[in-house]
């Protein structure tokens, strides 16, 4: 971070004209962006080029546009830390630092196209430098939470056969615990003002490296991303996105559900192991060559974030429905916001009653999607349309989306059933490839003419689509998903349990919380509720990522007798849900 805010200091008119010398005496020049290709190609009016890689074809373009034009504008990139440091990158000056970062993953890093290299960081700035220098080198970036654990970080290594992992001083150790089993890592780089044994450090390599690098030539079918995502059963699986379906495929949502301009600055509060970080926090905006504006906040602080948007220019807000929950709790009326005029809101269902208090208080609606990791953006609230509280809202191009029953077939309005995605001829460029190293689960996803959401849901006669639930036992707490059997499989580690079973229950900041009904074994009755219900939550904690915990504990004599966890769980969920 200190070579960043070093590289502010030096940002003369001098040293801008040099760095402008320097990347257009080895880059090639541009037509300035075809807006209207893109948006064709998105709803399928065209047909999806065969080479694409956004670092070159968006944002190398957008630094062009920059020099031609010669005038004030919002930076690309605008991090401050809340403590009187930031820093601030225009598209040129972002497309040379990336350069230097992709010449420390190819060089030192040794990483070749087509590697994988998972980035555990923060909201740090050296994040989204290290994203765009994955695109130039065509390494397949995976994005992961800070929260992760050892156990955690060693599942990730393996799964995936990362060849390189980059964290900060907080994780390394739990990196250094996990790392002789795991075989194909070969590179450790540590994003530290100090150094570390056995591993790399970005910023000594980051100053020496040249800032010369030609981008690689991508397809786009090739892969540039991997997500873990949690499931209903089993451990997360990897969602393999391509630079079609996570770059090219997001222009209409920059465009259309975020609304964004030139001249907008876009705050997204998604942590960075999301897919949400991505579409929100660099291919939606960047696309639009809109400033990504980020707060280093380790912690959600509804003050800190309310002071923030009086201070500062931010034009829109994304942020999941509990951070609203969390804000409206305040007196909003005594704040005034510099300059926001667009508020975002997707990861789990926002309440109405929240949609209602934050407009009656700020004067602005709240508009909300629903997407998946793998797909994208599938439904949302857009400027102009009505908006009819508690709905998704309507599909968005390129997806025609239907409400079908368990045969595939399209149920009439009213009618809940599965929230599906016709499919024609072929996949939507904008789905993931594929779950890796798993073609069941791929091919679960297919049910006649249809890609199933795996969500609930019903269709009015106008065409808006209603969240009913989740078809399979996955909860979203927070905008986080979390897969139940991995929360049993913590708990049944530890002595005390001797059977348990993981559901939602609703709560009202967070919409829903993880819940877990526990049978102990024999020997620890005796114990004192309360004193064993904090030892599990903290056995938990330590076992899988913290956010994961049940923040409800219910001991149990039995727990249903059931064929299946799957049916025991939809038992347990309907009556914590008062359903049954």
């Amino acid at each position: 971070m200190k070579i960043f805010l070093e590289f502010q200091a030096l940002r003369s008119p001098w040293n801008i004209r040099t760095l402008c010398r320097l990347f257009h005496q080895y880059h090639r020049a541009f037509a300035p962006l075809n807006f209207s290709d893109y948006e064709a190609i998105n709803r399928c009016e065209k047909e999806v080029p065969e080479y694409f890689n956004f670092a070159s074809d968006v944002l190398d373009k957008w630094s062009q546009i920059e020099k031609e034009r010669k005038g004030p504008s919002n930076p690309a990139l605008w991090w401050i830390n809340g403590k009187g440091s930031e820093v601030k990158w225009s598209f040129e000056e972002l497309g040379f630092l990336s350069r230097k970062a992709a010449n420390v993953l190819s060089g030192p890093c040794d990483l070749q196209r087509g590697d994988r290299v998972i980035v555990i960081l923060p909201r740090i700035p050296e994040w989204w430098l290290l994203n765009v220098a994955c695109m130039r080198t065509g390494v397949i970036f995976i994005p992961g939470t800070t929260q992760l654990t050892a156990k955690d970080i060693c599942y990730r290594l393996l799964a995936s056969k990362a060849k390189c992992i980059i964290t900060t001083d907080a994780l390394a150790p739990a990196v250094d615990s996990v790392a002789s089993k795991c075989p194909s890592l070969k590179t450790k780089l540590i994003v530290s003002e100090s150094s570390r044994a056995e591993w790399l450090n970005f910023s000594d390599l980051f100053k020496a490296a040249p800032a010369v690098h030609n981008c690689v030539k991508t397809r786009s079918q090739d892969p540039t991303a991997i997500y873990f995502t949690s499931g209903t059963t089993g451990s997360p699986k990897m969602a393999e996105h391509s630079y079609g379906s996570l770059g090219l495929g997001f222009f209409l949502c920059g465009r259309y559900w975020m609304s964004l301009t030139r001249s907008d600055i876009l705050w997204n509060m998604s942590d960075t192991a999301w897919v949400k970080a991505a579409i929100g926090g660099v291919f939606g905006p960047w696309f639009q060559g809109t400033c990504v504006f980020i707060h280093a906040m380790p912690q959600f602080d509804p003050g800190a974030i309310l002071n923030t948007l009086c201070k500062y220019p931010v034009t829109t807000l994304c942020s999941a429905p509990t951070g609203y929950r969390m804000l409206v709790q305040h007196d909003l009326t005594s704040y005034t916001f510099k300059a926001l005029k667009h508020c975002l809101t997707g990861g789990e269902p926002l309440n109405p009653e929240v949609l209602a208090q934050w407009k009656s208080q700020t004067g602005l609606d709240i508009y909300e999607a629903y997407g998946q990791t793998e797909i994208g953006i599938i439904c949302a609230n857009r400027k102009g349309m009505k908006i009819k509280p508690g709905s998704l809202g309507k599909a968005t191009p390129p997806y025609d989306v239907q409400i079908v029953d368990e045969n595939g077939s399209i149920l009439p309005p009213g009618k809940e059933g599965d929230i599906a995605i016709k499919i024609n001829a072929k996949r939507p460029f904008t789905f993931f490839n594929h779950y890796l190293d798993d073609p069941v689960k791929t091919a679960s996803t297919i049910r006649g003419n249809f890609y199933i959401t795996g969500d609930r849901g019903s269709m009015d006669e106008d065409g808006y689509i209603w969240f009913m639930g989740r078809s399979d036992d996955v909860i979203i707490s927070s905008g986080y998903r979390i897969g139940p059997f991995e929360i049993e499989n913590a708990l049944i580690e530890h002595p005390a349990v001797a059977e348990s079973a993981v559901v939602s229950s609703p709560d009202p900041i967070r919409g829903e919380v993880v819940k877990a009904f526990v049978v102990l074994s024999p020997s620890v009755k005796s114990q004192d509720p309360k004193k064993l219900t904090c030892e599990l939550q903290d056995h938990v904690k330590k076992v899988t990522a913290p956010y994961k915990y049940p923040r409800k504990i219910e001991f149990v004599q039995q727990l249903p007798k059931t064929i299946t966890g799957k049916i025991r769980r939809n038992e347990l969920r309907k009556k914590e849900w008062g359903q049954i």
